[in-house]
């Protein structure tokens, strides 16, 4: 039984995510909360498994609790958005919270049930998350850097992309990669499991604290060095060999797609296209998204990097790709920057 606090200054928001989530057997909301400071009070008493917390509140808002929480009582937090262009849900990752989720419609809406099947499942996912990962990573003083710069000319040896995919604990994960790694002569591309509107907040939230140009994929566009291009959320993006070099494929995801965007797809055909000259990495996250793709990719003489289950938010799909037998690194986040470095500079 996964034991859930829900905060939300909203009873009508507190009701409803209640009922959503007690719809489902194996969850029991313990308490509710009016704001951060009576959340504290009830996650003090009844110690929760996990928290839905509203961010926008009186009193003591979300980011308050976010910080109260992970330094004296570290607890699984799913954020819970007003807004779906709110680009706070990016704060609330970075203080520790481990996914979110929009509410549809404005702070309170007829329309929050909408919400009601990612909720539980993001909520029954939480017995995976490595809670003293995420302490950890949200203590650390600072991003290592690399020991060397490369070149311009680097990536003579012959690697021409590096794809990277992860889910749950991605973001900031993916931010602390490129605030690390120095500008690179090969373009990147990213699968990561999030919502549309999403994807393009991310992309320039992540553009603006590297030397890296980060943006959302478009359909048809070359892939560039020095580029990072993040897969648009509820899209499918493939990567094609031209004439001309590569390129994305950007197009609608059909009913059948589990995830859109696909870190299976979209490495796949990266893998197709450039062969042994692709890096694939799988960083946190929950499910086996990726793990074919990387098989594929060291069959056809690519190179793999997964993350260690010693910094890994959530271990599923890292674990998953290191089952397959095709990952050559096994190394904890700090250590995937260098290790990205050394392999495109041809070490």
């Amino acid at each position: 039984m996964v034991r859930a606090l829900v905060i939300d200054d909203s009873a009508y928001n507190r009701v409803t995510i209640t009922r959503m989530l007690e719809s489902h057997p194996k969850i029991k909301v313990v308490a509710t909360a009016v704001n951060g400071e009576d959340g504290i009070k009830q996650a003090m008493k009844h110690r929760p498994d996990v928290v839905t917390l509203d961010l926008e509140m009186p009193i003591m808002d979300g980011f308050a609790f976010l910080r109260w929480v992970m330094v004296n009582l570290p607890t699984a937090v799913i954020a819970v958005s007003s807004r779906s262009s709110d680009k706070s849900v990016f704060k609330a990752l970075e203080l520790g919270a481990v996914d979110f989720i929009a509410k549809p419609g404005g702070r309170v809406s007829p329309r929050l049930e909408e919400i009601q099947k990612d909720l539980v499942t993001k909520v029954l996912q939480v017995a995976d998350v490595r809670m003293e990962n995420l302490r950890r990573r949200i203590q650390d003083e600072g991003p290592l850097e690399p020991e060397t710069k490369p070149p311009a000319e680097a990536c003579a040896m012959g690697i021409e992309l590096v794809a990277i995919g992860c889910s749950t604990g991605g973001p900031p994960a993916l931010q602390h990669l490129f605030q690390v790694l120095p500008l690179m002569p090969v373009p990147f591309v990213i699968a990561q499991h999030m919502p549309g509107t999403f994807t393009r907040l991310f992309a320039e939230r992540v553009n603006k604290l590297s030397e890296f140009n980060v943006k959302e994929a478009e359909d048809g566009e070359q892939l560039v060095a020095g580029t990072v291009y993040v897969a648009p959320g509820g899209m499918q993006t493939e990567i094609r060999r031209n004439a001309d070099g590569l390129r994305a494929r950007v197009f609608e995801a059909v009913p059948g797609d589990i995830y859109a965007p696909s870190v299976d797809r979209l490495l796949a055909t990266a893998s197709e296209a450039c062969g042994e000259r692709l890096v694939g990495v799988i960083l946190t996250g929950m499910g086996d998204d990726g793990a074919a793709a990387m098989k594929q990719i060291r069959e056809r003489g690519g190179r793999t990097i997964a993350e260690a289950a010693e910094s890994a938010i959530i271990f599923g799909m890292p674990g998953e790709a290191i089952r397959t037998g095709a990952v050559e690194q096994v190394l904890p986040l700090q250590e995937i920057p260098a290790a990205i470095q050394r392999l495109c500079m041809g070490e």
